[in-house]
C-alpha cells in the first residue's frame, strides 16, 4: 500500500504557484473544491489562469480576491442563488482581468481533445456567432498569442471545410493546456483511484488534461474496497498525483449523497460582494484567520447537519427545495 500521494491542504495549495493555469471538478454549484480555493486566497496566490468548462462560486471567490488574471470559459454565476458573476463583472469593468469567451460545448470539446492527446477539437458549434468574431479574441488583442506562453494557443480558433463528407464549414478550437486540475470528490483510494457518486460532469477529462491532478476527497478509503466494483470508479490512479482527505471540502457547494448546496451562504456572498469593499469584508469574516476546521466551526454543526444528505435519498430532507 502506497501513501506517497497523500498531502495536506496547505501543501496542495503550494503545488499551485503564481501564474499557474488551473481547472476544477464539478459543475456550477456542485463539487467545487472550496477548501483549497480558500487556502489559495489565504496564501495570496496571484496571476492564475482559470480554464473552466463553466464557472461557478469558486471562480467568483478567486476573482474577487484578485488571484486571477485570465479566465477562459462560457458562464459564471450561482444558479438561482445569484444569476451572474458580480465579482467577475466588476473586474472586467475595471479592466483588471482578461476574459476569453467560448461556448459551453467548445470548452467541453477543448478538454476532451486535451484528454485524448489531440491538439485541437473539430466542431460546428457556435458557427455564425460573435464568439468567432476576431474583435473578441481578447488574448490576441492583449498580445498573448505570440507563442511565448505554452498554455495559450497561437489562435483562438480556425475554420476549415470538411474534407471527408462535404459537411461544410468546421471550427477548430485548441485543446486546453492546464498545469493543475483540482478534483472535489466523495472517495479516493490510498493510491489515487477516484470514485464519484452522481454525475461525473467533465471530471475525467479535466484529470487527464492537466499536468498535475490533485484530488480532495471526503474520505480516503482502501484501494481494495474500490476494486471490488471497479466499474464504479471514474479516474484511475495514474491520472492522480496528490490526494487530500478533507470532509466538507466542497461547502458552500454541494456533494451528491453527502451534503446539499448551502443556498443561504451563496445568497449572502452574492448580495454582499457587489463591491470590492463588500468582498474584502466577506473574506475577512469567512476566509482569513481561519483554517478549514475553523471554517467548519464557524459554520456550526447544526448548520452542517441540516445540510447533511440522507443516505437513502442522497439529499437532505431538512432543506427546502425549489425556492429562492
Amino acid at each position: 500500500m502506497s501513501t506517497s500521494k497523500r498531502i495536506t491542504l496547505q501543501q496542495a495549495a503550494e503545488v499551485i504557484g503564481n501564474g499557474s493555469s488551473l481547472t476544477f471538478s464539478g459543475f456550477t454549484i456542485w463539487r467545487r473544491p472550496f477548501a483549497l480555493v480558500y487556502e489559495l486566497i489565504r496564501q495570496k496566490r496571484k496571476g492564475l489562469h482559470l480554464i473552466e468548462v463553466n464557472g461557478g462560486p469558486q471562480t467568483e471567490f478567486l476573482v474577487g480576491a484578485g488571484c486571477v488574471d485570465i479566465w477562459e470559459s462560457c458562464w459564471v454565476g450561482h444558479e438561482l442563488y445569484g444569476k451572474y458573476g458580480a465579482n467577475l463583472s466588476r473586474k472586467v469593468a475595471e479592466k483588471a482581468i482578461i476574459v476569453e469567451d467560448y461556448s459551453h460545448a467548445e470548452m467541453l470539446f477543448r478538454f476532451a481533445a486535451a484528454s485524448s492527446g489531440a491538439a485541437y477539437a473539430v466542431t460546428q458549434t457556435s458557427l455564425g456567432t460573435d464568439i468567432h468574431n476576431p474583435e473578441y479574441d481578447m488574448l490576441g488583442r492583449a498580445g498573448l498569442r505570440d507563442g511565448s506562453n505554452p498554455h495559450i494557443a497561437r489562435h483562438k480558433y480556425r475554420f476549415t471545410d470538411d474534407p471527408f463528407f462535404d459537411a461544410g464549414a468546421q471550427v477548430l478550437v485548441p485543446a486546453v493546456k492546464v498545469d493543475v486540475a483540482v478534483m472535489c470528490v466523495q472517495q479516493v483510494g490510498e493510491e489515487g483511484t477516484v470514485r464519484l457518486s452522481g454525475q461525473y460532469y467533465s471530471d475525467p477529462e479535466a484529470a487527464r488534461a492537466a499536468d498535475i491532478t490533485i484530488v480532495i476527497a471526503e474520505e480516503i478509503v482502501p484501494e481494495e474496497y474500490l476494486r471490488r466494483e471497479a466499474d464504479r470508479n471514474a479516474i484511475p490512479t495514474f491520472d492522480v498525483d496528490y490526494i487530500v482527505e478533507c470532509p466538507f471540502a466542497g461547502h458552500p457547494t454541494g456533494m451528491f449523497g453527502r451534503y446539499d448546496v448551502d443556498g443561504a451562504f451563496l445568497k449572502d456572498f452574492y448580495g454582499r460582494t457587489r463591491t470590492q469593499e463588500g468582498f474584502d469584508d466577506f473574506a475577512r469574516e469567512w476566509i482569513f484567520g481561519l483554517d478549514h476546521h475553523g471554517y467548519l466551526e464557524k459554520l456550526g454543526w447544526p448548520r452542517m447537519m441540516r445540510l447533511k444528505a440522507n443516505t437513502a435519498l442522497n439529499y437532505s430532507p431538512r432543506e427546502p427545495k425549489g425556492g429562492k
